[in-house]
């Protein structure tokens, strides 16, 4: 079946089904769900209790299904029910988050590939066009991240225990050419970026703190060189084991003056400094406080 639209020809991937998650993402949802309408077999959004008018946007578009809100609930666990109980006709998903949009020249890429029918891989790493306040963060390691966004369902699964979304496919991956774009129109308030930032902060603590305690291991191993999660969690598992307060100044001067960071100008530097030196220092202090209370329980506080 063909479909004509205002960026030409395309026709519906009947293999493939897209997953939004969604919270309060009025000002984001539409944009992103606009990128796959019309081409994609099936369209699902998980929202979690929005109290705005997310649901009524996502609904012109998909099927939404509603999760109880709980405060701590990370976005891999709620990819991975998803996964688990979403009607899927599907054996190819891809998955958003809200502020994330499928280029023309990705749909056009993607519309290709699951054309063919000897695809040998489980899973397909995209690059992320980073967007910061309106502009495009192009350095410090952003300009050309790659993240594992479509990949077979059978086989591939999330980490509920871990805070970052990153999906864990057995078999082989490989890596496409065009851009997805992220850009959260709530970030162009900066207050609303140093909240978001403390509530990652809480859980990467405790995520950090979890590893800490039981030597809880990733779920691929982490190597260099190898595919762009093993990159990232090796650097991860380097950083764990620098000093704390150290370390986040460390990864400060490595992603602004080793990757090129303070080429991406005044809006970079507030970027870079806030994301790798800010963020991980409320990491650090609020790990230390957990290991303090851990070790003294009596003291114990409270999480909140």
């Amino acid at each position: 079946m063909l479909h004509a639209g205002i960026a030409g020809w395309w026709f519906v991937i009947s293999e493939l089904a897209v997953v939004v998650t969604t919270r309060n993402e009025e000002g984001n949802v539409g944009k992103c769900l606009r990128s796959v309408s019309g081409w994609v077999d099936q369209v699902f959004v998980i929202d979690s209790e929005n109290t705005d008018r997310t649901v009524e946007i996502a609904r012109e578009y998909a099927e939404v299904v509603t999760l109880p809100y709980e405060e701590g609930k990370i976005i891999p666990w709620i990819f991975q029910w998803g996964l688990e109980h979403l009607p899927f006709r599907n054996e190819w998903v891809l998955i958003l988050e809200a502020d994330q949009e499928v280029t023309p020249e990705l749909r056009r890429e993607l519309q290709t590939l699951l054309a063919r029918k000897d695809i040998q891989e489980s899973g397909f790493y995209i690059r992320r066009k980073q967007m910061f306040r309106g502009k495009w963060i192009r350095h410090g390691g952003y300009g050309s991240k790659y993240l594992l966004k479509l990949f077979r369902r059978s086989v591939s699964r999330l980490d509920p225990e871990e805070e970052d979304t990153r999906v864990y496919v057995d078999g082989r991956t490989a890596k496409l050419g065009a851009w997805l774009v992220e850009d959260n129109a709530k970030e162009r308030e900066i207050l609303f970026y140093l909240e978001k930032h403390i509530r990652y902060a809480r859980a990467f603590a405790r995520e950090e703190q979890r590893r800490r305690k039981s030597g809880m291991q990733f779920k691929t191993q982490p190597r260099f060189p190898g595919t762009p999660d093993q990159k990232v969690l090796w650097m991860k598992s380097i950083y764990y084991r620098l000093p704390l307060y150290i370390r986040p100044a460390l990864y400060f001067f490595y992603r602004y003056f080793i990757l090129l960071g303070f080429l991406d100008g005044k809006t970079g530097f507030v970027f870079h400094f806030l994301q790798s030196f800010w963020f991980r220092l409320v990491v650090d202090v609020r790990l230390e406080e957990l290991l303090k209370s851990e070790a003294h329980p009596a003291e114990r506080m409270t999480e909140s």
